[in-house]
């Protein structure tokens, strides 16, 4: 058996490669970004603006793919601008940040449109696209910061920054909008969700968007949508705007008084087995409705109650009632129909949301760079973009398990993958020995059917 003393094989190392590039996995990301019209979008979005060498929406555009690829700062563009043979003659730090403060209300506008045109193109494009279903769910966050950017303030969780407030269809992994507000803007700021709701619905596509904008028939609905939040986002306004734009929702609901007194009287035998998503039974967990035990008059007509008991795991922290109890109670409000243990199935299913929350940190949203809050919002803005490219790209173009994969997973398997380029610079060689060459060039193949580039390009293995 032979045995190395060493970490690497080289014993060697200069600086003479040439045409060489280490993230060559960006141009499938780029690729998709073109066809779907993002880059043009932006271009578009920043049209009225005067430049000498960079135009301001091709500057954005890379900075998403920098987002996409792990960026958190202006200055990482730097490892964007350093691959010429790949990315061409890229803007400068100064010449970026510029552009930034260029950037006002109309071109934060402009970027919205070009991310929902996008989304239209590739919603169509894609097989799975066509859903009868729809959730948006509505959560929030908290994004740190040391410095005194304008609009931080200090937050619930006793750190200091920001509190974004995000409307997420989290099966498909996407950020429809979202509003960035002061670290101490309440959870259960009625106007915000609001305000989140109807920007995501402005997102959406013809199809999906028909029948949920304000005075639409409910005839007109051609996908039926529901709203999901947690109790923080739980309002009767924001019952009310649902209703009015034809959407269901189901919203967690405080555990008060009321409620407790109303458990009191279920009996044992009553509690129904909650179930889990593949249908199976949920180990220790029971539910029940309320509604008959409790006044609802003040929702909207046909609201349902609906309680969940679980034995609570480790470490989790319960309320004197629970740990009088032993079980564990969430509640939660809903005007849809259907078996309760399945209704709260579904309701929590809410955690997908997190997740893609997660993935938009992942994606530059943990920092926001700037003093200015327009810039901050175009910043978060770019970042949903970046996370929404990259959830687009999977759909149309990986199978497998990569077609859930997290943006880390993505970044070292697809992204960073080393390549070479032609002395022209119009063919680029992928590694033949990185593990996951075939499914980029197989990616890009996938790419060209549901939308076919201006002209044949063809990838060669």
């Amino acid at each position: 058996m032979s045995h190395t003393t060493g970490l690497v094989s080289p014993r060697k190392v200069t600086g003479e490669g040439e045409g060489l590039v280490t993230h060559g996995g960006l141009v499938w990301l780029g690729t998709v970004a073109d066809r779907v019209g993002l880059s043009a979008g932006l271009e578009a979005a920043t049209a009225g603006l005067e430049w000498r060498k960079h135009q301001p929406g091709h500057t954005l555009g890379l900075i998403v793919l920098g987002l996409a690829d792990g960026a958190t700062c202006v200055s990482d563009l730097s490892a964007i601008r350093g691959q010429v043979n790949l990315f061409g003659e890229v803007a400068s730090h100064p010449t970026a940040w510029r552009s930034f403060d260029r950037l006002g209300p109309e071109h934060l506008a402009g970027i919205d449109a070009a991310t929902a045109d996008a989304r239209s193109v590739v919603w169509r494009a894609d097989p799975g696209g066509d859903r009868p279903e729809m959730v948006i769910d509505l959560d929030a966050s908290i994004i740190t910061t040391k410095a005194d950017k304008q609009d931080a303030a200090p937050t619930w969780k006793r750190t200091y920054g920001h509190h974004p407030l995000f409307a997420i269809d989290a099966e498909r992994g996407e950020i429809l909008a979202q509003l960035l507000r002061p670290g101490n803007a309440g959870s259960n700021t009625a106007a915000d969700h609001v305000t989140v709701l109807g920007a995501a619905i402005d997102a959406l596509p013809e199809r999906e968007a028909a029948g949920h904008n304000h005075a639409d028939d409910p005839g007109e609905v051609e996908v039926d949508m529901w709203v999901r939040s947690d109790a923080g986002g739980t309002t009767h306004w924001l019952a009310e705007e649902c209703r009015t734009r034809n959407l269901g929702f189901s919203l967690g609901y405080f555990i008060d008084g009321r409620v407790r007194d109303a458990l009191l009287l279920v009996q044992e035998e009553d509690w129904t087995p909650a179930v889990q998503a593949n249908g199976h039974r949920r180990p220790g967990a029971y539910v029940y409705e309320l509604t008959d035990l409790i006044d609802l008059s003040s929702w909207p007509e046909g609201v349902r109650l609906i309680m969940r008991r679980e034995r609570p795991h480790p470490g989790a922290q319960l309320s004197l009632f629970d740990d009088w109890d032993g079980w564990r109670h969430t509640a939660f409000i809903t005007d849809r129909t259907g078996e309760p243990p399945v209704l709260e199935m579904e309701h929590r299913q809410r955690g997908k949301a997190e997740s893609v929350i997660r993935d938009l940190k992942a994606c530059g949203a943990t920092n926001l760079p700037f003093d200015c809050v327009v810039n901050n919002t175009i910043w978060a803005q770019l970042a949903a973009a970046a996370l929404n490219l990259m959830s687009w790209a999977r759909h149309l173009t990986l199978q497998g398990n990569l077609k859930t994969a997290t943006p880390k997973t993505l970044r070292y398997r697809l992204l960073h993958t080393a390549a070479q380029t032609s002395p022209a610079g119009r063919v680029l060689h992928l590694d033949r020995d990185w593990p996951w060459t075939p499914t980029i060039l197989n990616a890009l193949d996938r790419l060209d059917t549901p939308i076919p580039p201006p002209t044949a390009v063809k990838h060669a293995a």
